[in-house]
C-alpha cells in the first residue's frame, strides 16, 4: 500500500536533506512542492536540487517548466494529482516536499480551481453593495463581507465562468489523501543567519552570472527572488552590496510569511526543532516519528 509524507517548512530549513533520506529509507518517489522550482535555468537562486543531490531518486515536477510559460496553480494541481495517483495506483510511497504551502493545499485538499479565466465579466461599475446583493442571490449562506470588494469580484468572476460556488474554507481543509505531515521547524533567529549565509554562498556558486544570463536574454525573472534584486542591479538603478542585501532581506521575509502561512493552515503537522548545530539529530527525530507513526 502506498503511503504519503509531506514535509513542509521555510526556505533553508533543510527540506531537501530530509526528503533525500527519507527517500532512500522509504524506497520513495519525490513530488516537489515549490512554487519556483518547477521552473528550468533558476537553479542557484532557487536552492534547486542538483541530479547528484538527488542521487537517482525520482523527483517530479521540478526543473520542468520553461520560463516564458506561465503555470498556475491550477496547473500544478493538475499535473501533481495526475503523478501521485499514478504512484499509488503503482503502491509507491510518496514525499512531497516544499514551502509552497498553497501548492500542497491545492494537492492535497479539496481545492477546486479552475484555469484561468481570460475573458472576466466586467462589475467594476457595480457598488459593493450591488455586488454583494449579487452574491447573495447566488449563495445566501456565503460569509463575504459587504466592504471585501476583492472576494465579491472574484467570487462572481469565478462561478459566471464556471457555474460553480467558491468552496469555503472548511471544505478546503478537507484532505482528499490519506498522509503525515512533518514540520521543519527552526529557530528564527538562526534560520534569519542561515538565510544570509546561504545567499553569500549563493553569491560564490555564479548566482550573479546566472542571473545575468537570464537578464541578457530578456527572459523575464521579476518576480523571483535572487533574480528580481539583481535584475535592479544590472540596469544599473542599486549597487551590487545593496541587490545581495535586497535579496537576504526579501528571502527573510518570504521564510517569515512560509512560517504564518504553516501554522495557521496546517493543523495536524508533527513538528520536529531543527538542530542546525547537529542536523543529524533532526533527522534521527523525523526517522523516529516515521517509525512510530507511518
Amino acid at each position: 500500500m502506498s503511503r504519503i509524507l509531506v514535509i513542509v517548512g521555510p526556505t533553508a530549513c533543510g527540506k531537501t536533506k530530509v526528503s533525500i533520506e527519507l527517500a532512500k529509507y522509504l524506497n520513495a518517489e519525490i513530488i516537489n512542492a515549490d512554487a519556483v522550482q518547477v521552473y528550468k535555468d533558476v537553479n542557484i537562486g532557487t536552492a534547486k536540487i542538483s541530479k547528484e543531490e538527488m542521487q537517482a531518486i525520482p523527483h517530479h515536477l521540478i526543473d520542468c517548466v520553461s520560463l516564458d510559460k506561465k503555470y498556475t496553480i491550477y496547473d500544478y494541481q493538475k499535473d501533481g494529482r495526475r503523478i501521485l495517483n499514478k504512484l499509488i495506483n503503482e503502491n509507491k510511497n510518496i514525499i512531497i516536499v516544499g514551502g509552497s504551502g498553497l501548492y500542497i493545499k491545492s494537492l492535497l485538499y479539496d481545492y477546486d480551481l479552475e484555469p484561468e479565466i481570460k475573458n472576466k465579466n466586467d462589475y467594476k461599475d457595480l457598488t459593493n453593495e450591488e455586488l454583494k446583493k449579487l452574491v447573495n442571490s447566488i449563495d445566501l449562506n456565503n460569509n463575504i463581507h459587504i466592504n471585501n470588494r476583492k472576494r465579491l469580484l472574484r467570487y462572481l468572476e469565478h462561478y459566471n465562468n464556471t457555474g460553480n460556488i467558491i468552496k469555503n474554507n472548511e471544505l478546503k481543509d478537507k484532505p482528499l489523501y490519506d498522509f503525515k505531515m512533518i514540520y521543519l521547524k527552526p529557530d528564527r533567529k538562526e534560520l534569519y543567519q542561515i538565510i544570509n549565509n546561504r545567499v553569500e554562498d549563493m553569491i560564490k556558486k555564479g548566482l550573479i552570472e546566472e542571473a545575468k544570463s537570464l537578464f541578457d536574454k530578456n527572459i523575464n525573472t521579476n518576480s523571483i527572488i535572487g533574480y528580481k534584486e539583481l535584475n535592479e542591479y544590472f540596469k544599473e538603478n542599486i549597487t551590487l552590496e545593496e541587490a545581495i542585501d535586497e535579496i537576504k532581506k526579501d528571502t527573510r521575509h518570504y521564510a517569515k510569511r512560509q512560517l504564518t502561512w504553516i501554522n495557521n493552515q496546517f493543523k495536524d503537522k508533527i513538528e520536529v526543532n531543527v538542530n542546525y548545530n547537529n542536523f543529524n539529530e533532526s533527522i534521527e527525530e523525523v526517522f523516529r516519528i516515521i517509525k512510530e507513526s507511518f
